[in-house]
């Protein structure tokens, strides 16, 4: 019995729930189990694991003590620097990166001053730069409590900026009014990948056990090498979380594997955006060898952007409290609103 670690919330299972099916099919038996939190145990684990948010730790604590042997990750929410004795094994196919609108209509429909919700820097800037007339809203919560505060559900809200990937899994696709086009507000580095982690030693290309061989099974190419090289850009970058940095990837030619990477650094106000364009090829034999090329187009599109001046129009280490080590940041929350220690809270909406 696999034992595939996940947090609680909804969304968390879901993803989690969809990768264990993917493994089942794949001959393997897996069972959930949900890692909750622990104020005590986590001050030593953060510290230990760089400083990462408490749900991500929490789970990669369990998974190096040994209460599981995967874990499941929203991979934009990993930070950029490796765990050692952990690796990702798995990148398995991509939902869609792009980033929506749920109001009423269009973002470029909405009356003069509308307010507008998000808890992204990345969207509100690029939100900024669409619609300079329009009041940006700092929100929390889960996916359903955001969408909570639209005027349409009577809330205070115009509308909601989120990722098309949580609400493709959680079924909510009604919601959304308007899909943005990738270089219009470019997404967050891997939005809509997972990160499916494992001990080292379960990796696909060091073992040979049921579970390496599953998971090199599940893990899809393209999808990976555009996962690494997109966190390549905030690595080269030494971005903080908050910085607003955008980055995809997408397969250019199948038949070569020419993948064509986009990064863009945008100042909070929208008035200056920044990009620069890396092609690399993912048809390289090992594992390590693809993610490694993946990882230097990242770091290539990085120092262009720096070149140009990204740390001029934008502070780069920018960080938030709500995604604090101890992420605890209550007051963050609106009332009503779930707070990061509420099971159901998805943060990485």
């Amino acid at each position: 019995m696999i034992r595939l670690g996940t947090r609680g919330s909804q969304l968390a299972r879901t993803q989690s729930e969809a990768v264990a099916q993917m493994l089942r099919a794949v001959g393997l038996d897996v069972e959930l189990t949900i890692i909750r939190t622990d104020g005590d145990r986590m001050a030593g684990s953060l510290a230990r694991l760089g400083g990462v948010g408490v749900f991500a730790a929490a789970l990669r604590t369990a998974l190096l003590e040994g209460e599981c042997d995967l874990a499941v990750h929203s991979f934009k929410d990993l930070p950029t620097a490796p765990v050692p004795g952990l690796t990702i094994g798995a990148v398995p196919k991509r939902a869609d990166a792009a980033d929506v609108f749920c109001g009423p209509g269009r973002l470029d429909e909405l009356p003069q001053g509308a307010r507008v919700g998000t808890g992204s820097p990345r969207r509100a800037a690029q939100v900024r730069a669409l619609r300079p007339d329009v009041q940006v809203v700092d929100i929390r919560g889960n996916v359903g409590t955001r969408l909570a505060r639209r005027k349409l559900q009577g809330g205070d809200l115009d509308g909601v900026l989120l990722a098309k990937a949580g609400l493709a899994r959680l079924g909510r696709l009604d919601a959304v009014s308007e899909e943005f086009l990738v270089r219009q507000v470019t997404p967050a580095p891997s939005q809509g990948a997972l990160a499916v982690e494992c001990r080292a030693a379960d990796a696909p290309w060091t073992g040979s056990s049921p579970l390496a061989v599953a998971l090199g099974m599940v893990d899809d190419r393209a999808c990976r090498s555009a996962a690494f090289a997109e966190r390549a850009v905030l690595e080269g970058l030494q971005a903080g979380c908050a910085a607003p940095v955008g980055a995809h990837a997408h397969t250019a030619d199948l038949e070569s594997g020419r993948v064509s990477l986009f990064g863009a650094v945008i100042s909070l106000d929208g008035t200056r955006r920044l990009t620069a364009v890396r092609d690399f090829c993912a048809n390289l034999q090992t594992v390590p060898e693809r993610d490694q090329v993946a990882r230097q187009a990242g770091l290539d599109v990085a120092e262009e952007l720096l070149q140009k001046g990204a740390a001029q129009i934008t502070d780069l280490q920018a960080s938030k409290d709500h995604r604090s080590p101890s992420h605890d940041a209550q007051a963050l929350w609106a009332p009503g609103i779930s707070g990061p220690d509420d099971p159901n809270a998805d943060v990485s909406a």
